[in-house]
């Protein structure tokens, strides 16, 4: 199984896993011309697209699913609660995603499967949740557009091998940031997104053993900075004894490294 991170942040988000000739994507929140491009930086074509499964609802993660269900075919996975949104309604199929539970997706040319599992989190877009998706006895955990690291979270979403984890914002350049108060206080909120610090915590309770790679995501463009995102991270692992791990930024312009899981 590889993982590529597309885009990562509040203009969209995409993550890229293929395992043999299985290729999914989670979140589809790019406009369809941007995420054809990042597809083609990634050397895959939008055709190749078999399955998008989406986190919620918001638009930058779910703004061109319907269109890539329509025009190649692939299975659309999401909330029941979301199927009548244009994001999705024009995917010639829908499925709906398990809440809390788990589903698998079979492997063209072989017995084997991606197995993926869904846990809720506290986002101001019911529902919301993480992904456990699991191949060969490996793990990537995607946990992004979550208001707090709540304390059910990190027995959850254990054993990853490579970690896509939120890192929001910086609560000192909130306070001097753009954003009008009601904004600030729907970031800030439980039902938000995580702060470099809570992101900590979070990040705490889900480094085991198997961990090799971190990828820090999400980061606003206003109210975080790669090296403030990174600092926190590293800071972290090293109380962990862990500065092994290979930690990587995911950007919102560029594609990410395609690494092995």
């Amino acid at each position: 199984m590889h993982l590529q991170v597309l885009s990562s942040g509040s203009e969209g988000n995409s993550t890229l896993v293929r395992c043999g000739e299985l290729t999914v994507l989670v979140d589809a929140g790019l406009t369809m011309r941007e995420l054809t491009e990042r597809l083609e930086a990634a050397r895959v074509a939008a055709k190749q697209v078999d399955h998008v499964i989406l986190t919620h609802a918001h638009l930058d993660h779910a703004r061109s699913a319907g269109t890539v269900g329509k025009r190649h075919g692939a299975l659309v996975h999401c909330p029941l609660a979301m199927m009548q949104n244009r994001s999705v309604a024009r995917a010639t199929e829908l499925s709906s995603l398990p809440i809390g539970g788990a589903f698998e997706l079979e492997v063209p040319g072989t017995d084997e499967a991606l197995r993926i599992e869904t846990v809720p989190l506290p986002h101001d877009c019911d529902p919301t949740v993480a992904l456990r998706l699991s191949h060969a006895g490996r793990t990537a955990i995607i946990l992004t557009d979550c208001g707090h690291p709540r304390h059910d979270l990190g027995p959850a979403l254990q054993g990853a091998h490579i970690l896509v984890l939120e890192f929001n914002y910086d609560p000192v350049l909130m306070e001097t940031s753009p954003y009008p108060p009601k904004l600030r206080k729907r970031i800030l909120g439980d039902r938000g997104h995580l702060s470099n610090a809570q992101a900590q915590a979070l990040l705490a309770e889900l480094v085991g053993p198997e961990l090799h790679t971190l990828f820090l995501a999400h980061l606003s463009q206003k109210t975080n900075t790669p090296d403030l995102a990174l600092s926190a991270a590293k800071e972290t692992l090293e109380k962990l004894g862990r500065l092994d791990v290979d930690v990587h930024v995911a950007l919102q312009h560029e594609v990410g490294p395609n690494l092995e899981v």
